[in-house]
């Protein structure tokens, strides 16, 4: 996943906290943070301090690996959890 916002890095850290079936105040306890903090982590709230977001991630048994984008001549980019999410999108 292609993680470009805090809002996305939130939606991410709050699936990979359900699926372990975590509560959000039993995550806290773990990180060392309020569960308001992980609230406002999970919500997309930019959030100052970076050490303590790296501690969530290794919390939840993550990996971030961040490697530099390489764009090719008429290479156009396509991002499939856009297209996934667009898909799911109800139509007016």
């Amino acid at each position: 996943m292609i993680i470009r916002t805090a809002k996305e890095l939130g939606q991410l850290l709050r699936d990979h906290r359900s699926r372990k079936d975590l509560t959000q105040a039993q995550l806290a306890d773990l990180v060392g943070v309020s569960r308001k903090w992980i609230i406002d982590l999970e919500g997309g709230k930019r959030t100052t301090d970076l050490s303590l977001v790296l501690r969530t991630v290794n919390a939840l048994g993550l990996e971030l690996d961040a490697h530099e984008r390489v764009k090719r001549p008429g290479q156009n980019d396509i991002d499939i959890n856009e297209i996934v999410a667009q898909s799911q999108r109800p139509r007016a």
